[in-house]
């Protein structure tokens, strides 16, 4: 069958084929590498006697006839089990190629691998000895990376507040108290009697005031619309050997009270820090066939003291956090994105006077509403790429003007 595997059968074994025709004979191309045999009408034995390439050609009774491509190597089950005791604690694979042992995988130290090499010479006199020696960290990896937040928020103020000084002889306020309020001050009554004033305090002139002193009628309006863009933006750059962790943070620590009982019955406070801040987590793995293998946690966590604790009379925020834990293999010099940690928050607040507010249009006067949306997303950039160590002195920053002209001394006054 064109593109089917080759059949594959070691020096010194058998390997039994079946068929679903009755066979009527059977032939190898060279008699010297295999022999076949039918031992039954649907059965063929075919025996490894030399390592090589060969055919198989197999005829039922209607003289129908089939080729195989027939492949005999050389038996590495002893070599295997002796190179395994002798050396249990090394990464050695052993595999046959036609008439030749490959020794493959990383070991310690070169002795080692020139005596693995050795022991297999014992069960062929062709071995292909392509093991690795050194210490596993001596490579190392860098990964460049570039936290970028953006905090987008809006917010939005609503409301009025309206009061009166004496307009009928009558004096009040009307107002929701989400925004500040409007104090009317006593009636002051005229020495004489004839006349009685009062006084107003506006505590909060946001955003528009009126005021008419004919109708003794005033208001105070709030309309505040806020729009801001924050972005943070960290770039740290680690270094780290072949299977180590390495890690990094940008950040703080802050005091978290932890209450501990004693036997006595008192319980003793006693202080620990938390971590917080944009932190970043990696262990490299470089794999044989060069690619890097990487286990990233990256995290951000701000403090949060809407929901703060108190605890033994000390108020403790509490943390917000953005994280992620993943692992993935790349190429040297290969970047990687990690996006979509997304938070997004709204807020919504009315107040109104039961009953005025629900009135259609005028109830618009005695309502107030604070309208709070806020959206941030997280997005993580990394590229890996595998370094050594260099001799060279690195170049210091370029400063924009010389402050010292090494010339000035050679010039002759």
């Amino acid at each position: 069958m064109p593109g089917a595997a080759p059949l594959r059968v070691m020096v010194g074994k058998s390997l039994l084929i079946n068929t679903t025709e009755r066979l009527k004979r059977v032939s190898v191309a060279d008699p010297a590498v295999a022999d076949a045999l039918v031992v039954t009408p649907t059965q063929v034995l075919v025996n490894g006697l030399a390592p090589g390439e060969t055919s198989l050609l197999i005829w039922d009774e209607l003289e129908r006839s089939r080729s195989f491509d027939l492949r005999v190597d050389v038996d590495i089950t002893a070599a295997a089990e002796e190179i395994r005791k002798l050396f249990p604690n090394e990464q050695i694979q052993v595999s046959p190629s036609r008439s030749a042992i490959v020794l493959s995988g990383h070991v310690t130290t070169e002795d080692v691998a020139k005596h693995a090499g050795a022991l297999a010479t014992a069960y062929s006199k062709n071995v292909v000895n392509v093991l690795t020696f050194g210490p596993v960290g001596a490579d190392e990896v860098l990964l460049e990376v570039k936290f970028a937040e953006v905090d987008r928020s809006a917010f939005t103020q609503l409301g009025i507040n309206m009061f009166s000084t004496g307009s009928g002889n009558t004096i009040g306020t009307v107002t929701t108290g989400q925004f500040g309020s409007v104090s009317v001050g006593p009636v002051t009554s005229n020495p004489t009697g004839a006349a009685t004033t009062t006084t107003a305090a506006v505590n909060n002139f946001l955003n528009l005031f009126f005021f008419n002193p004919q109708v003794n009628l005033g208001a105070v309006i709030e309309a505040l619309h806020q729009r801001s863009l924050l972005e943070i933006l960290a770039e740290p750059n680690l270094v780290a050997l072949n299977g180590k962790e390495a890690s990094f943070l940008a950040g703080g620590e802050f005091p978290f009270p932890v209450v501990q009982p004693s036997a006595t019955g008192i319980s003793t406070v006693t202080i620990q820090f938390r971590e917080f801040g944009v932190r970043l987590k990696f262990t490299p793995v470089i794999q044989p066939n060069g690619s890097i293998h990487l286990h990233v946690a990256p995290e951000v966590s701000t403090l949060d003291f809407a929901n703060a604790v108190t605890v033994s009379g000390t108020t403790v925020p509490a943390l917000s956090t953005r994280k992620a834990d993943t692992e993935f293999e790349l190429q040297d010099g290969q970047s990687f994105v990690i996006a979509g940690l997304i938070d997004n928050r709204v807020t919504e607040i009315m107040s109104k006077i039961p009953g005025l507010g629900d009135i259609p249009i005028l109830g618009n006067f005695f309502r107030s509403k604070n309208f709070q949306k806020s959206k941030s997303e997280l997005m993580v950039l990394c590229t890996a790429r595998r370094v050594s160590p260099t001799a060279e002195m690195p170049k210091g920053p370029a400063m924009p003007i010389p402050t010292l002209d090494p010339n000035q001394f050679d010039k002759k006054k």
